[in-house]
């Protein structure tokens, strides 16, 4: 790898250091210069050291831009660094069964346990029957769903749906009983008109997805059958989360973030953000406060091992990235112990009211932070000390917004080395946004880094301007003068760079089965006449018009 960025995105870079004309935007520059990567990779600052918005947005940007970049020259080994993490959680939730074991209901009459929290998980066992209801529906009654992506038996671009479909489905022992509603779908009356067979495995496979310049993070990838159904069983668990709650996950990052811009004025509300969260949620504390027959569910549809380098590992954990029930899961559990916290310190303890949770991303009354902290810890959690915000400190960070009294100063990270035209119009519009947050907060920033990424696009890209809805297919542009229109049939278009379909790879349908075609029609998956696109399956793009009202 070479010990060097491509010369037309370091001159880019730094220009946006130069514009941001900060001490410690020089610092990064002249890191850059000397090939600094590794303290480049390590940069951050604290938002306790600053007393206004514009001074902490232009630093953050200035260590951010690359911090996740997954192309940056460390020679570092990022899948080790993620094995490393994915066994330090196994032993967390290790220690966390041990230290939970007491608290089985099994173990209920043990003279061992300590009132106080015995009585706290009873509160949280029964707040989370009240919101979920005591029954799971019947296993014929949960529609399962495919996810995009990768399954223990399906890889690469063969994870299309159909793929899915036409594969050897595999599962795990445990969920045998859903080879019952299973055979009954279409997808499974596909199979078993042709070669009827279903693959028993462990359990999940180990694998990576990007994360930052110096780790990857780890996932599961689960069993065809389980993640079908394990899909189905968390949209159960927002539905009725949703139906007793009022709290409507598909709607909840963006209250995450109002509050969070609220509070970061009126330090009304902390922020909390959980380290590995997902892989520590240990055995031990779902089986303890998960209602017994939603604990049968779960349990028959997750992995119990996970295979890691030719290994099969038994979990520690209940279920990892990857699963299909694990966001609801968490989420309900972590809401459920910051609800009944609150109404321990005699606040109203309502989900959706003063309680706001989105998988780890936590909001409580600012006076249940420390509270809140103790019993998470205890459950086998780690407040993550560089991502929650409480106390007089005029900043709060929740689901993707970073507010300093009041003003957005999320950084921007480049997380790929812009490959095409395509990847410059997305580090162009990156630019613009964070300049445009900068100044809100109340400076100024130049935009040469702007037109430094401009310079490196084809004429007839540049003519590509429209509103920032359209996301990246266009060069991101509030003045409605300079976008290229022309209308239609009184419907206004807009000149866009958009994928081009003569260079998308589309899996025909016509390599499949006719039971498979129409399994998929009634998934509404793909066009009959064209096909389905696999994941990246967009290899080019071309100037074109996309109608826009």
């Amino acid at each position: 790898m070479p010990a060097t960025l491509p010369n037309d995105v370091t001159r880019t870079v730094l220009l946006f250091l130069e514009d941001l004309n900060t001490p410690v935007s020089l610092k990064v520059y002249l890191l850059i210069v000397n090939h600094e990567w590794e303290q480049i990779s390590q940069l951050s600052v604290d938002p306790a050291n600053y007393v206004d918005a514009f001074s902490y947005a232009a630093d953050a940007a200035a260590c951010s831009i690359l911090k996740k970049l997954e192309q940056l020259p460390l020679g570092l080994d990022k899948s080790a660094a993620a094995i490393e993490k994915w066994w330090a959680g196994e032993r967390e939730c290790f220690y966390s069964n041990e230290r939970l074991c007491r608290y089985l209901p099994q173990h209920r009459l043990s003279g061992d346990r300590e009132s106080t929290i015995s009585d706290f998980l009873s509160d949280v066992r029964g707040l989370i029957t009240q919101w979920i209801g005591s029954h799971p529906p019947d296993l014929d009654e949960i529609e399962g769903k495919f996810g995009p992506g990768s399954t223990y038996s399906d890889r690469g671009v063969e994870s299309t749906i159909p793929h899915k479909m036409s594969s050897i489905p595999s599962l795990t022992r445990g969920a045998l009983w859903y080879l019952i509603p299973w055979i009954q779908t279409k997808w499974g009356a596909g199979v078993a008109c042709h070669f009827g067979e279903v693959s028993f495995v462990p359990g999940n496979r180990y694998a990576t997805v990007p994360k930052t310049s110096r780790t990857h993070r780890s996932i599961g990838v689960e069993p065809s059958i389980n993640v079908f159904y394990q899909l189905g069983l968390g949209r159960v668990l927002r539905k009725r989360l949703r139906s007793s709650t009022g709290w409507d996950l598909g709607k909840a990052q963006e209250i995450h973030r109002q509050i969070a811009r609220e509070s970061s004025v009126s330090r009304e509300f902390a922020t909390l953000d959980l380290s590995n969260a997902s892989d520590t949620v240990c055995h031990n504390l779902v089986r303890i406060v998960m209602p017994p027959r939603w604990l049968e569910q779960l349990e028959a549809l997750r992995s119990p091992k996970t295979l890691i380098k030719d290994n099969w590992v038994v979990l520690e954990k209940f279920s990892s990235m990857g699963n299909g029930f694990t966001f609801e899961l968490e989420t309900i559990i972590f809401a459920a112990m910051a609800c009944i916290t609150a109404r321990r310190h005699s606040l109203i303890g309502e989900l959706g009211v003063d309680v706001f949770v989105f998988g780890d991303d936590i909001i409580v009354p600012e006076i249940l932070f420390r509270p809140l902290e103790s019993i998470l810890k205890f459950a086998g959690f780690t407040v993550n000390p560089e991502k929650s915000f409480s106390g007089d400190l005029p900043f709060r960070e929740s689901c993707g917004g970073d507010y300093f009294a009041g003003q957005p100063v999320r950084p921007y990270y480049l997380k790929d080395l812009p490959s095409g035209p395509e990847g410059y119009v997305a580090f162009a519009n990156g630019l613009s946004a964070i300049t445009r947050r900068i100044t809100l907060s109340g400076g100024t920033v130049g935009r040469r880094a702007w037109f430094s990424c401009l310079n490196s696009l084809p004429l007839y890209v540049r003519s590509c301007r429209g509103p920032e809805v359209l996301g990246d297919i266009v060069i991101h542009e509030s003045r409605e003068e300079n976008w290229t229109v022309r209308w239609r049939n009184g419907i206004r278009y807009i000149r866009a760079f958009k994928p081009d379909p003569d260079k998308t790879l589309v899996v025909k349908f016509g390599r499949f089965t006719a039971e498979v075609v129409l399994a998929c029609a009634t998934y509404g998956t793909g066009n009959r006449r064209e096909g389905v696109i696999p994941r990246d399956g967009v290899q080019g793009y071309r100037v074109g018009w996309v109608p826009f009202s």
